[in-house]
């Protein structure tokens, strides 16, 4: 699994205009080359009487995944530059779909990189870039009397908390990046002498504002 990458936070459209042609980014976060698919059909059944839908999108959730589209533009002036706007801002498992309204007026293979290229990062810009950071959920029970020192540790280390359950004794749990575990481990028995249990449970992505 990766340790972290970078993704856009939520769907996202923007609209250029260029010499009359419209196109319109529609930017989407998936996880699987089935995802991409069925937001392609249905961008392009949104758009059904639009000139192309070009798109491009880049899936590393398992294994790395590509795959761009001009839809009948010119070779290498459509679908590429949506692909390499993608990885010019470092970003994976999401997909873009670029829709062209024609508007009369040809802009020559360079005038179609950089309109299909320039949509296509506004697209991205509109949905905003988060950091997915691979965690490991931890447990750590403990009494009362240690809570305060565990939590002032925690905040001061950065450590995002899930919840706090309160019973006969109390249970912390909280999201450790998965090379921060020894060192969790660590800071956990200094701040308790010991005298807590640590126990660990699903790994999980967690999203950090970028």
């Amino acid at each position: 699994m990766r340790k972290e990458y970078l993704t856009i936070s939520h769907e996202a459209v923007a609209e250029l205009e260029e010499r009359k042609s419209r196109f319109i980014a529609t930017v989407r976060p998936v996880t699987s080359e089935e995802d991409a698919n069925s937001f392609i059909s249905e961008l392009k059944t949104k758009y059904w009487n639009a000139s192309h839908n070009v798109y491009a999108y880049y899936i590393c959730a398992n294994n790395m995944l590509q795959k761009f589209s001009d839809d009948g533009e010119p070779s290498g002036t459509a679908g590429l530059p949506v692909l390499e706007a993608i990885k010019k801002s470092d970003l994976q498992d999401i997909a873009v779909v670029v829709t062209r309204y024609f508007g009369g007026t040809k802009l020559g293979a360079a005038g179609l990189v950089r309109a299909y290229g320039k949509s296509a990062t506004m697209g991205i810009q509109a949905a905003g870039i988060v950091k997915k950071q691979l965690c490991i959920l931890s447990q750590v029970t403990m009494e009362y009397t240690l809570l305060g020192k565990v939590q002032a540790m925690v905040a001061s280390n950065g450590y995002r908390v899930k919840d706090t359950i309160y019973a006969q004794d109390v249970d912390l749990l909280a999201y450790i990046p998965v090379d921060e575990l020894e060192e969790f481990t660590s800071l956990i028995n200094e701040a308790t002498n010991g005298q807590a249990l640590i126990d660990t449970g699903e790994k999980v992505y967690i999203t950090i504002e970028m």
